[in-house]
């Protein structure tokens, strides 16, 4: 029986010692020299460093991603402007088409040239009217002294007299202005 007491002691002992816990290893949780300590200080800083990079990097890639999406859908939408841009003056010009065309059937079997006369008079001031519209005028070019931002000379010939040196004298092709910009320069004689 005693040596039953005698284990029976010997595992309550064991069992005290278990509940009362081991002492901790010092070691794995806190450093017990200072050069410990800063190693471990220097290892969390550079994983919030390294944390901080990677959400910056991830930023910047997401940033590049959206400008390059945005560079390809404004080429897009260029692209599609640049198709479409004339489509308004199309259809405004259409009825002036079609007006044309009726003006062509009817020649073929008109016998008063002054009708048809009047007909292409019609179609020209319509044509002129909707091109006014759209922010197209003619450039009055004759008598003006020459300027090459608006006129192309031709050819020059004697002026008649000597208050025509310089100036346009006669006009060969209208220069244009569409909304104050000069969309095609007259083409004009000048006196010399």
């Amino acid at each position: 029986m005693s040596a039953d007491k005698n284990t029976n002691h010997e595992a309550e002992e064991f069992e005290n010692v278990t509940e009362a816990g081991l002492p901790e290893d010092t070691n794995s949780a806190q450093p017990d020299t200072p050069a410990e300590e800063e190693k471990v200080e220097e290892n969390g800083q550079s994983s919030k460093a390294e944390a901080e990079l990677n959400d910056l990097k991830d930023k910047y890639l997401r940033l590049y991603s959206e400008f390059d999406n945005y560079k390809r859908r404004t080429s897009k939408e260029r692209l599609d402007l640049l198709k479409t841009a004339n489509q308004e003056m199309m259809v405004a010009l259409l009825p002036v088409l079609d007006d044309f065309d009726r003006a062509r059937q009817a020649m073929e079997t008109a016998q008063d040239v002054e009708g048809v006369k009047a007909g292409v008079d019609l179609i020209y001031n319509k044509l002129q009217s909707i091109m006014q519209q759209k922010g197209l005028k003619p450039m009055e070019a004759v008598g003006q002294t020459f300027d090459a931002d608006l006129h192309e000379a031709i050819t020059q010939i004697p002026a008649p007299d000597e208050t025509q040196k310089g100036k346009v004298i006669d006009q060969v092709e209208k220069g244009y202005y569409l909304n104050d910009k000069v969309i095609r320069f007259a083409k004009v004689i000048i006196g010399a």
